[in-house]
């Protein structure tokens, strides 16, 4: 198995304390699981809820109190994209676009015009498999208030309304149109990436070179913690109280999607929140995956929206996009529950046994 070059041995004592610490931690996360720190002056650690999950930031520096400046600033930041992005804020930019759809374009900001952009060129390339206009399947609840799927009547109408073809982007102008009256957006399975990176720029920007930002599965990671790379579990999505195993990751990505995280049961068959925009109902693929790749300037492009493309469009498909993309590492638990790993995948992921 390759090493990294900072990796420590299964007999060292800061190995064996990580991971205690990786095996005692709570399943709040979809798909990884951050080791708590030790308690040290040069560590700062802050959670938020924010984009539907638990928002970490955990970063390292010799002061303490630009660290709490650069965490704050960066959270600032990420909730201003949150509210502009998320159909869930009644004022959002997001929902300023449903109140506009079919009748006319409207301005919409630099950060919300490129995830839109990836949206759309995601769902070129996956072939649909990935749409953003998903969000017209209004009728999926999954917040436990009403465990009960829509209607087959309700979806086919509304599947009338799903196609990106129809989100018109104008470069030029800076505006975005919904070409159909009651078309709708979800980016739930895109944005938060980008979200993520807009909070870690703040990060760098102010100087600090060692930070950890987790926002439910999607992970970004820079520098190391006490001179040894991040150390981030990845679920079992078979298991989700378990862990497959772990990475050590500086300056990378993480992204990972699973059917586990919100969900019901009806008629004894799990209803989960990722959707087919082809049927509007849940995918019956894969239970679950997790993506990861070397942070650079194009491999935010490279991984984002992906996941959730691959849940829809199932493991054989999925490993035939991963093949055109080999700098992505990858793991998909099929519907068989049977396990694929990409041989990068195979060399970085330990496993957590003695």
């Amino acid at each position: 198995m390759r090493q990294h070059p900072a990796s420590a041995s299964r007999n060292d004592p800061y190995f064996q304390q990580r991971r205690r610490l990786v095996l005692s931690l709570p399943a709040f996360v979809c798909g990884v699981a951050i080791a708590a720190p030790p308690v040290q002056s040069d560590i700062l650690r802050i959670a938020k809820n924010m984009m539907g999950t638990q928002l970490e930031i955990c970063l390292q520096g010799r002061d303490p109190a630009a660290l709490k400046l650069a965490a704050n600033a960066a959270m600032q930041e990420m909730d201003r994209l949150s509210q502009m992005m998320s159909r869930f804020h009644p004022t959002s930019v997001v929902n300023a676009l449903h109140y506009a759809s079919g009748l006319r374009p409207i301005p919409v900001p630099p950060e919300l015009f490129s995830v839109l952009r990836m949206a759309k060129e995601r769902s070129q390339q996956s072939h649909g498999a990935f749409d953003p206009t998903v969000g017209a399947y209004q009728g999926w609840h999954f917040d436990g208030t009403h465990n009960q799927s829509p209607a087959s009547s309700e979806l086919a109408q509304q599947r009338q309304l799903v196609d990106a073809q129809h989100l018109i982007l104008d470069q030029e102008h800076g505006t975005a149109f919904l070409q159909q009256r009651g078309m709708r957006l979800d980016l739930g399975g895109i944005a938060k990436l980008p979200i993520l990176q807009a909070g870690l720029r703040v990060i760098e920007s102010m100087g600090i070179e060692h930070a950890m930002l987790n926002g439910g599965g999607d992970v970004f990671v820079k520098g190391q913690l006490n001179q040894h790379p991040w150390r981030i579990g990845l679920r079992d999505p078979r298991q989700p109280e378990r862990l497959l195993g772990q990475i050590e990751l500086s300056d990378g990505i993480v992204a990972a999607s699973g059917d586990y995280e919100r969900y019901f049961f009806e008629q004894g068959q799990r209803q989960h929140h990722i959707l087919n925009p082809g049927t509007g109902l849940p995918t019956r693929g894969p239970h679950g995956l997790a993506l990861v790749v070397r942070h650079t300037p194009s491999s935010l492009k490279d991984i984002n929206g992906l996941g959730a493309a691959i849940m829809v469009t199932g493991s054989a498909r999925g490993r035939q996009m991963l093949a055109n993309l080999p700098h992505i590492d990858a793991f998909i638990v099929n519907h068989d529950q049977s396990l694929w790993f990409s041989e990068g995948m195979k060399n970085r992921l330990h496993s957590l046994a003695t």
